[in-house]
């Protein structure tokens, strides 16, 4: 066996393919577009109404420059609306619309379905260690991301 595929780092990068893979296949057959970092920001901007778009990154554990371009693509699809913060100028308050919060509700039970499909092979059992061990190690790996999961403090219920 070639070494590299028992490698943490290989392993991990083809379960992210397979991931988006699975993602991106299942949202083209409900009829939407929407990537998993897009899904991921209408589910935080739900649950966090009115933050600003560096808060939202932080909540996803993306980084800036990302997070900027799923908010353009979230606005143009009508799904989430920007304003200025009256506070700090140069910050945009950010909001589900009506219609991004109706295609969250309809895909949520969808993507909830679809979780087990990104780990194909593994019992029920073996999923809930998967997921344990996984968020052990990006709870001890956060601080050497480039886009770590930042929650604050007051925000404690977004997550």
């Amino acid at each position: 066996m070639i070494e590299i595929y028992t490698m943490p780092g290989h392993l991990i990068r083809r379960l992210q393919q397979i991931s988006v893979s699975v993602f991106a296949e299942r949202m083209r057959a409900l009829g939407s577009d929407l990537t998993s970092p897009q899904f991921a920001a209408l589910a935080v901007l739900a649950r966090c109404p009115g933050i600003d778009q560096a808060t939202l990154a932080g909540l996803i554990a993306h980084d800036r420059p990302t997070i900027g371009g799923v908010v353009e693509r979230l606005e143009a699809k009508g799904l989430l609306a920007r304003r200025q913060n009256e506070t700090d100028r140069r910050a945009k308050i950010l909001t589900l619309t009506d219609q991004g919060t109706a295609l969250l509700d309809r895909l949520l039970p969808d993507v909830r379905r679809i979780q087990a499909d990104i780990l194909p092979g593994l019992s029920d059992e073996e999923r809930a260690a998967f997921i344990r061990l996984a968020a052990k190690v990006a709870e001890a790996g956060n601080a050497s991301s480039r886009a770590p999961l930042i929650v604050p403090e007051t925000r404690q219920d977004a997550t």
